[in-house]
């Protein structure tokens, strides 16, 4: 007979999946000190939000998830206790949020992941010296042995194989926040696919701040992301490999001939390539030029016919002219990109672009990125009232009561891209795999009948 914990935990979750998967490994650790977890906030006795900070609305949402989470001590305060893991805390180096909410009873950074539980107890038990605990260079890195429970649906799951980034691009406080890059071994990584599949996940993730430039910093040249892919490849069973975050100037040759080569890798690519006109990839840092990245796009699209391109852009940047932003409004009139996100930038604190002189009024930098976003929902629409009559393989994410399934195909990956609506009986399951033949759309889903 086990234990029943004493103590309950209410987890929320924000930002990225690779956020997420931090989340997953602190449920697991909570389990395995007897400390349990709980969806239901009125059987808490702990509120612990994983945070994100990558941008100011990530900081704004971090922030009122932490005055929700106040207003719910505040009923019992002698009972309830406030978590803050996470992001927000690594990047807070001037201690902002600490002072701003003096109630949150601990702070604890990246690197304390597996040890949340032990900071806890300290907490409850009166033995916690101070209430941010964090290292200045996050150097944690889980593995395949890391107790991990998967809190996403059963049928897909996310692998990150790396943790950390060494592009240092101008904008961005990633690398400050998460530390250098930290490959996982091919070994490791290989055998945390094996034990999805085993559990009957249908749809691996692979995620890194940069997936292309796994193993970067191994010595070892089979660590790659290639390589990765070929050695998931070849476990036997019935399920989708989607890879998220690669990178332009670290995109291999060799990937490209995975994707028509592997059994079960979709030719689905999401590259962000954040700007297109050469002066602003250059001041960003990104690496590579525009005849690169173009040159780039079409050899994919030619090699790879099939290929489902999403892309993601930054629209007002330091120094950019409106020619520069008709750059990027051309780039996708022309290639007509599947999936594209845009926003504004935001000048953060510590990045090198911050310092820049020439700071685009916001207004206009929105006016720019509203323009993108029209073009793309007219793209988009266009490319759906294609997809009419056309059937594809569905994996049904959620069904509804009157029967009808919501689901993805090849093209999306979960809670970023479109959806296809199922029009059915009722018979399909949420982790079905279904042919689905599509009869509507709107500008970003499809709906469709079983076939």
């Amino acid at each position: 007979m086990t234990n029943q914990p004493e103590k309950l935990v209410y987890i929320v979750s924000l930002g990225c999946p690779k956020n997420f998967v931090d989340t997953e490994v602190m449920a697991a650790a909570l389990l395995q000190a007897n400390i349990g977890i709980t969806p239901y906030l009125e059987e808490a006795d702990i509120y612990m939000i994983n945070t994100c900070a990558f941008i100011p609305d990530a900081r704004n949402e971090a922030s009122d998830t932490i005055k929700d989470a106040l207003d719910w001590k505040a009923e019992a305060p002698e009972f309830l206790s406030v978590v803050v893991t996470g992001c927000l805390n690594q990047w807070d180096v001037d201690g902002i949020y600490k002072e701003q909410f003096p109630e949150v009873d601990l702070w604890l950074g990246i690197s304390e992941v597996e040890n949340v539980p032990e900071h806890m107890s300290n907490m409850l038990g009166g033995g916690l010296k101070e209430k941010m605990i964090r290292t200045k260079r996050p150097k944690y890195l889980y593995d395949h042995n890391t107790p991990r429970i998967q809190l996403t649906a059963p049928h897909y799951a996310y692998l990150k194989i790396a943790e950390g980034c060494d592009h240092n691009c101008s904008y961005c406080s990633i690398p400050r926040i998460r530390g250098k890059l930290r490959s996982r071994t091919l070994d490791s990584a290989v055998k945390e696919a094996q034990a999805f599949i085993n559990n009957g996940v249908k749809e691996i993730i692979i995620i890194a701040q940069d997936t292309t430039f796994f193993g970067d910093d191994s010595d070892d040249p089979n660590v790659s992301l290639t390589g990765l892919i070929k050695e998931i490849d070849k476990i036997p069973g019935d399920y989708w490999i989607r890879v998220l975050y690669t990178h332009p100037a670290s995109f291999p040759d060799e990937l490209i001939e995975v994707f028509n080569t592997s059994k079960h890798l979709l030719p689905y690519l999401d590259m962000p390539l954040q700007h297109i006109s050469d002066n602003i990839l250059e001041c960003m840092g990104r690496k590579i030029t525009t005849k690169e990245t173009v040159d780039l796009l079409h050899k994919i699209k030619k090699e790879v016919p099939k290929m489902c391109f999403r892309t993601t852009f930054i629209i007002g940047y330091p120094g950019e002219t409106e020619e520069n932003f008709q750059e990027i409004y051309d780039l996708c009139k022309e290639f007509e990109f599947d999936r594209m996100g845009a926003f504004t930038y935001s000048a953060e604190p510590y990045t090198r672009a911050a310092s820049l002189d020439n700071q685009v009024d916001h207004k206009v930098a929105q006016e720019r990125c509203d323009k993108l976003m029209q073009l793309q929902q007219e793209i988009s629409l266009s490319k759906n009232e294609a997809m009419v009559g056309r059937e594809f393989d569905v994996l049904v994410d959620v069904t509804a009561e009157d029967g009808s399934g919501v689901g993805r195909s090849y093209m999306d990956a979960p809670d970023i891209d479109n959806s296809i609506i199922i029009r059915n009986d009722g018979s399909v399951m949420p982790g079905d795999k279904v042919k689905v033949k599509i009869t509507g759309y709107s500008e970003y889903d499809l709906e469709g009948q079983l076939v």
